[in-house]
């Protein structure tokens, strides 16, 4: 589905990304690992044309994205979930969840709320609250929820379990297997390498702008050097 290759970018004269390469595949979730800093976010918003790469090529089912517009992207079904869930706090939940189907998922939204609602069942609840007034872990699953809202070909996760207490990170990554068994494909940016190494099919472990390590999940978590260098263990 997503194939990025040789991808340099950044901002102003500073470069970030120094030739990525990275494929996702139908119904995968990819995870994407560093620390803060290392590009995950820079990779997010080239994919999605917040940005534009210096240099390299960005293809979805085919098409290129470089180049194109953020609403043309989204119109193809790559739809982003962005770090700091980025809802709008003087809008109730309903709100929120039928902008996510603005652009793309118009004439089915009804089906659709009926499936997040399903997913996270706590949205239901609060579907007349303000969004500002939910809590972190609550609002990450209405960020989500306005996504897929969009009826993604592809989900772009941005550090879903950032600020989330340790019960509520399990329960986030429980919800992300749920929503890909369903052969939603996700492409995962997290710092939480052990529970996206448990989740994911394929991981990249991106240092210093460039992939350091990439392969099976579930072997990487064994690889000696990944768990010395970045889990600590």
């Amino acid at each position: 589905m997503l194939e990025i290759r040789r991808l340099r970018a950044g901002y102003g004269s500073v470069e970030i990304l120094r030739g990525i390469d990275l494929d996702v595949g139908k119904g995968e979730v990819i995870a994407v690992l560093g620390s803060n800093g290392v590009g995950k976010s820079t990779l997010n918003n080239n994919i999605s044309a917040l940005n534009r790469p210096f240099s390299g090529s960005i293809k979805f089912n085919g098409t290129e994205l470089v180049g194109l517009s953020s609403v043309d992207i989204v119109k193809l079904g790559v739809i982003h979930v962005p770090e700091g869930r980025r809802v709008f706090p003087n809008l109730n939940v309903r709100e929120n969840l039928e902008l996510g189907s603005l652009v793309r998922g118009k004439a089915r939204r009804a089906q659709n709320m009926h499936k997040v609602v399903g997913i996270f069942p706590r949205l239901k609840e609060r579907f007349s609250q303000l969004a500002g007034t939910l809590s972190g872990g609550e609002q990450q699953m209405l960020a989500i929820g306005r996504g897929l809202m969009s009826e993604p070909e592809l989900l772009i996760m941005d550090e879903p379990s950032l600020g989330l207490s340790p019960l509520l990170v399990e329960e986030m990554f429980a919800l992300i297997q749920t929503i890909n068994r369903d052969g939603q494909s996700i492409l995962l940016m997290e710092q939480n390498a052990v529970q996206s190494l448990a989740i994911a099919h394929r991981a990249y472990i991106i240092e210093n702008g460039a992939v350091a390590m990439q392969g099976v999940a579930s072997e990487l978590a064994r690889d000696p050097d990944l768990r010395k260098n970045y889990l600590g263990l």
